[in-house]
């Protein structure tokens, strides 16, 4: 359009919380980089339990290997060990920078498109992802007032349902989620009201006040919680004060246009872990493209975890 004049858009993220591209290459050039990273995260200064000597000791890079030698003794240690890079033929690199791209994406990003960016097979890249996932669950006790909500997702509207809603062929999802905080979302079997108080007994806190729809399985939910607020949506009544249900319901808009844009179909048995990543990332909205270290710190986390047990027991020299 002529006479028009070229207007610089403004970036959103901020400066403190911006992670390009240009900073992922200059941290992990390479596969050594990746992993002193985890063996840094896992063992702070190169110093760990040694099975063999019995005490903490400092541990060095074996020149060609993923493994560190005790300075001492010579006992291996493997800091891939337990994660969920243990026994890959891919490039660190690759993980490295799938769980980037999914850290710097708000709707999520497909195995279709890992794998035209790094040209590992669709076979390869859809692993990866459902690896990363496994990092992702997380068990929360949500505190403040929180928004109870159930949705249905996947499954095929045969011809004689087109008239009355059913939800015989679809798998429900249970949402949670604190105004202004952290949300949970799980599939269930139903939708019914034992189901949704289980759910809510395990992940909200009984001080919480909850608000709801006028669904019949949150009847009783009061009996758990201070207070109860429900939204009479039969009646079209969806704002009534403080008792709405729209925070939940955004939540909801995320998750169906994420999956609907990005990976179209997700099976039944997959399904709760594309929950866990699109709560992952909610729950972390305010990290900008920081979301990655999140994820990549998740690695070390929840490997040393299976390791804590043993180091406890191995005295400091």
């Amino acid at each position: 359009m002529q006479g028009r004049k070229d207007i610089a858009v403004k970036q959103s993220i901020p400066k403190h919380l911006r992670y390009t591209v240009e900073d992922f290459n200059r941290e992990f050039p390479n596969d050594d980089a990746c992993l002193e990273h985890i063996a840094e995260e896992r063992f702070p200064g190169g110093r760990a339990p040694c099975e063999k000597c019995g005490v903490e000791r400092k541990h060095y890079r074996v020149s060609g290997r993923t493994a560190y030698a005790c300075d001492h003794c010579g006992n291996h240690i493997y800091p891939l060990a337990g994660t969920i890079f243990e026994k890959t033929t891919t490039s660190l690199r690759l993980w490295f920078y799938a769980m980037y791209l999914m850290g710097s994406t708000r709707c999520g990003i497909s195995a279709k498109q890992i794998q035209r960016e790094t040209g590992v097979t669709y076979k390869t890249a859809w692993r990866m992802f459902r690896e990363i996932r496994t990092l992702l669950s997380e068990d929360l006790r949500l505190d403040g007032p929180t928004e109870m909500d159930e949705t249905y997702f996947g499954g095929r509207i045969r011809s004689h349902q087109r008239k009355e809603r059913s939800h015989d062929n679809k798998t429900a999802i249970i949402g949670m989620v604190e105004r202004k905080g952290r949300a949970v979302a799980k599939t269930a079997i139903s939708a019914g009201a034992r189901t949704l108080h289980r759910l809510a007994k395990e992940h909200i806190l009984p001080s919480n006040t909850v608000y709801t729809d006028e669904a019949t399985g949150y009847d009783k939910l009061a009996s758990l919680t201070d207070d109860a607020g429900k939204n009479l949506h039969s009646s079209k009544i969806y704002v009534m004060g403080d008792i709405h249900t729209n925070t939940v319901e955004g939540f909801w808009s995320l998750i169906k246009r994420g999956i609907g844009g990005v990976y179209h179909a997700v099976s039944q048995k997959y399904l709760q872990t594309y929950l866990d990543e699109y709560t992952f990332r909610y729950n972390r909205r305010d990290q900008g493209n920081l979301l990655f270290k999140s994820i990549l710190a998740e690695v070390s986390k929840r490997a040393s975890k299976s390791r804590a047990s043993v180091g406890s027991e191995i005295p400091r020299e």
